[in-house]
């Protein structure tokens, strides 16, 4: 699934705007006993294939997520970057009100989703590599490294 920062704002350029989006997946995550088999949180969106145990939890895991990150982005936003946060109605939304999920049936789909998200810092001109950007999962599939929340390979 993707989702987007209101009116494409780049409310995530900051690392700890970042770490506080993935902080909540590994809750929400967690608190829902779902897996994460990839993600990559960009400055002004957010990536992430998920699987859940039951069908139906992705709206409810969605509202959770959108709704307990922009809390604590809006703190930290006020209390850490209050000029960037003068720059625009700190009252509105964080996230856009909707997400596209899409439906993997396959591991070749699983590969192309993987890929395709993890280029994308690379197709931003972010950085050249993928496991360079570290709000990534890229890092887990490559070198085998821990990223932040745990990975699950394979459902």
């Amino acid at each position: 699934m993707t989702f987007s920062c209101f009116r494409r704002r780049r409310l995530l350029d900051d690392d700890r705007a970042k770490n506080i989006v993935v902080q909540v997946l590994g809750s929400q995550l967690e608190r829902q006993e779902s897996s994460c088999l990839g993600f990559v949180i960009m400055p002004d969106h957010v990536h992430a294939l998920l699987w859940f145990p039951q069908p139906g939890q992705l709206s409810f895991f969605m509202k959770q997520w959108k709704q307990r990150s922009s809390y604590q982005l809006k703190q930290f936003l006020r209390q850490m970057l209050p000029s960037y946060a003068a720059t625009f109605d700190i009252r509105e939304p964080v996230w856009q009100p909707r997400y596209y999920d899409f439906s993997i049936y396959s591991e070749k789909k699983l590969s192309e989703k993987l890929a395709y998200m993890h280029e994308n810092p690379v197709r931003a001109g972010w950085v050249t590599h993928p496991c360079e950007w570290i709000f990534s999962s890229a890092r887990y599939y490559e070198l085998d490294e821990e990223v932040g929340i745990p990975i699950t390979p394979h459902i």
